[in-house]
Formats: C-alpha cells, structure tokens, sequence
C-alpha cells in the first residue's frame, strides 16, 4: 500500500511549515491543529504525521497535550516525531496514542537506544533520516551528524528498523520538487521502507513516487504543497489507489 500523508508541524502550539527546517523562515497555517488534523481525516487521509518542531530544537517533546488531543480525536493512525530522545519519551507517546514514534537524533548519536526501542516496540518505531546535501542533520536540523543517509539506514536496519521517514532538508518547504532518486536509492540499497519528505511541489511528484514503489518507497508525506493549494489531497490519494 502506497500512501500519501499529510503532515502537521506544530510550533508555538500553531500548525507550520519551515522552509528547509529554518525555523526564522516559518508560515503559520493554523491556530487549531486538532481541527486541521480532523480536516485531513475527513478528506480520506489513512495516516498523519505529526512533528513537534518546538520539542525537536528543544530536546524532549513540547507539545504532548496538543498531540494526545489529535490522538484522541481521530480514527487514523498517527505518526509522531520531534524531540523524542529517551525510551520514556517513546513509551509515553505510543501510552497516549501515537501509533508510530519517529526517531531522528538519537538514530544518529545513541543507536543502541534504537536497537532497544525495536527490541520494546517493535514497528511502532521508524527512524528519521534528515539529510542535507547527503549528510544527516540533528537536533531540528541544525548540527550535522557527521554520517551519510546512506550510512545511517544501513546502521539502523541492523538494528532491526524496518521503515524509515528521508527527507532532503534542502527541498524541504520549497516546493521544488521532491528527491526520487537519492529516495529510491535509499529504499534499494538497504531494503527498507521509505517514505519520502520534503519538496513535493505537486501531483506529479506524487505520482512519480508512486511509480517507483517497487523500490521500496511505501509513501509520501505532503506539507506546504497541501497547505498552499498546490496538491488537492482527495485526487493525489486517489490517483494512488488507482
């Protein structure tokens, strides 16, 4: 199954996009996530993806009230990441109702924390693999992890990770174009589950990704692309099922 996701970045308890994770270039598109996120759900979305951008350059989860509001009131399976860095922190996200906690920095710098959170949690865990110009950034994208995507996913699926969130920080918030081919070469090269993130500019990118899920890629998760009207999420989703 190939999904197409759509996203909600929360800062300062608002939903957001930033452009290629700055978070001095910020967009506000709502003061009432909860109804943004029941506005996806209507619209036929299978998933969302949550990310707290405040717990992501904090360190630890900032607006966990907020996600376990979403949790509650939606029928679908949600996705959070930002800020995650302790096994307690993953426990009491997936307790409150995330169905999949993503895990970015510590991926990179604690791997045998993963290689535990798999052990505890099984695939309600997915690695974040934020990269720019092919090599990882964390802790909200602004320190390099000095270690290549590529390097990172081979590590992570020895650790039993089976999916994991790429996105091209570069591409990210600019609408310009998405990354299929460092996307498929991840999902080849290690035999992981992609999703792809970051510069989706419209139905053709979607569409593209799609056709190369043989690879690997299982999904695509869309953020100012929906949000500025540039993708109409009931035909790119149903463009996938058909």
């Amino acid at each position: 199954m190939f999904e197409v996701i759509p996203a909600i970045d929360l800062k300062g308890g608002k939903c957001v996009r930033l452009r290629q994770g700055d978070a001095a270039r910020v967009t506000e598109y709502s003061g009432d996530p909860v109804a943004v996120a029941l506005g996806w759900e209507a619209l036929g979305a299978s998933r969302l993806h949550l990310v707290d951008l405040d717990g992501a350059f904090a360190g630890a989860p900032a607006h966990v009230e907020v996600a376990q509001s979403i949790f509650r009131s939606l029928g679908i399976p949600v996705q959070f990441g930002g800020g995650i860095r302790t096994l307690e922190d993953a426990a009491r996200l997936l307790d409150l109702g995330a169905a999949r906690v993503i895990l970015g920095t510590i991926a990179a710098e604690r791997p045998e924390l993963v290689e535990e959170a798999v052990r505890r949690f099984g695939e309600a865990v997915a690695v974040g693999i934020d990269a720019r110009g092919g090599e990882v950034a964390v802790r909200g994208w602004v320190q390099s992890g000095r270690t290549t995507a590529l390097d990172l996913a081979r590590r992570v699926k020895a650790a039993g990770v089976a999916r994991v969130i790429y996105t091209d920080i570069a591409r990210d918030g600019t609408l310009g174009g998405a990354n299929f081919d460092e996307t498929e070469g991840l999902a080849r090269e290690t035999g992981l589950r992609v999703i792809a993130s970051g510069g989706v500019a419209g139905i053709d990118d979607v569409r593209e990704l799609w056709r190369r899920r043989s690879s690997g890629i299982e999904g695509v998760i869309l953020g100012r692309a929906l949000y500025e009207g540039r993708v109409d999420f009931s035909e790119a989703a149903g463009a996938c099922r058909c």
